[in-house]
């Protein structure tokens, strides 16, 4: 399984970040130890909502439509 996931930062609430990974527990604790350079100055972040794909392809696709324009309105509106 692929998971495509958005978080938020609990000290900037208007701070997301969408990734996605295969391991989603692993990938959450980095992103909170500051091991990703895209968001360690954001942290603590706190799992807003996450999606599980069995199709690799798919999931490559929803995580890139999300983190084009129409796709955070999309996100902010549902998620």
């Amino acid at each position: 399984m692929k998971y495509v996931y958005v978080l938020q930062s609990e000290i900037e609430p208007d701070r997301y970040y969408t990734g996605s990974t295969t391991d989603l527990k692993r990938r959450y604790k980095e992103h909170n130890a500051g091991k990703s350079i895209h968001t360690n100055k954001y942290r603590p972040w706190k799992l807003k909502m996450y999606l599980a794909f069995d199709d690799d392809q798919k999931a490559d696709a929803f995580e890139a439509f999300l983190k084009t324009g129409n796709g955070r309105i999309f996100a902010k509106k549902h998620f």
